[in-house]
């Protein structure tokens, strides 16, 4: 039976994230640990105890969720032996989760990992001041009829389709004003639903050139080893395992659009037939039924999950 481990992206932050793990397996602590050691910041409590807002900072939710994904990835490995070489085919990541994946796959280290997504995030944040951009969730729009909104609503604007998640879901972002066309005409062209997101920046477009150029700096300064496990990268939904590669794609990403239905479609595709989703949330084993109702998709996020998944193997 042929596995894949997926690794959540933003929206999936919660105050209490990874507490249980953290009460439960000395693994997780040390994670914990080695986040907040890296960072010289006590996220590991603002994870536990919030506020909600905090958390939400894209700053420190980036580095917070890789934390309980890599946790839990820990856990599997001290408490079961459960490791990507002998139990996954492939690894892959919504947005900053591809930075989980790699670091699952010891392509960076969990230091390293914790550092570049405070920066990716912070970097993200200052792209663009607060209200000049936005993105909206295009719902019943397959990608060909977002794209058709986008060139529509755009008029000399930024705008671009910055996530196609799943069959009739993907994401727009650019300049506020066209995504609000975006909606309006999205409607026009029979959307079931068209809203604007509570995000604080327009992720995954144009915008975020500055961003991306301050990533590629902060890329080159680390060590990056190939993945024990190929992974499926966001921006060409194709297996990728040369470390130059990985970097040029991570930097790519910043701006372009993460095309997780064709990841999940190329998987399938390549013989997988469950996503493991390791971390909080569970958005990416929901897309998975969305996708392809033979793809199983399994949350692996608390200590009761990780009983269940053990029982699968």
């Amino acid at each position: 039976m042929s596995r894949a481990f997926v690794f959540p992206g933003q929206g999936s932050q919660a105050v209490g994230m990874g507490k249980e793990l953290a009460d439960a397996f000395p693994a997780a602590r040390e994670i914990f640990q080695e986040v907040d050691d890296a960072l010289d910041q006590n996220l590991s409590r603002l994870m536990f105890e919030g506020p909600l807002e905090d958390l939400t900072l894209t700053e420190n939710a980036q580095p917070a969720l890789m934390a309980v994904s890599l946790a839990v990835m820990a856990v599997l490995k001290v408490e079961a032996g459960v490791t990507l070489i002998e139990h996954a085919s492939f690894v892959a990541g919504h947005s900053l989760g591809e930075y989980s994946a790699l670091a699952a796959a010891g392509t960076f280290s969990i230091a390293d990992t914790a550092r570049l997504l405070k920066q990716r995030g912070q970097a993200m944040q200052n792209a663009v001041p607060v209200g000049e951009g936005a993105m909206a969730a295009l719902l019943g729009l397959d990608l060909e009829a977002a794209r058709e909104v986008v060139a529509e609503a755009a008029e000399g604007e930024v705008l671009d389709t910055a996530n196609d998640n799943a069959p009739g879901q993907v994401v727009v972002s650019g300049k506020r004003s066209a995504v609000e066309r975006a909606v309006a005409v999205a409607t026009e062209k029979g959307a079931k639903r068209a809203m604007l997101l509570q995000v604080s920046a327009p992720f995954h477009c144009a915008m975020m050139a500055p961003a991306a150029e301050i990533m590629a700096q902060a890329l080159a300064s680390v060590d990056i080893k190939a993945p024990c496990v190929p992974l499926i990268a966001n921006v060409t939904a194709a297996p990728v395992e040369d470390p130059a590669e990985i970097r040029r794609l991570l930097v790519e990403q910043v701006t372009g659009m993460v095309r997780w239905r064709e990841s999940c479609m190329v998987m399938r595709g390549r013989g997988v037939e469950n996503l493991v989703e390791a971390g909080a949330g569970k958005v990416l084993s929901g897309l998975a039924k969305r996708i392809d109702p033979d793809l199983k998709g399994l949350n692996v996020g608390k200590p009761a999950d990780i009983e269940a998944f053990l029982a699968t193997l």
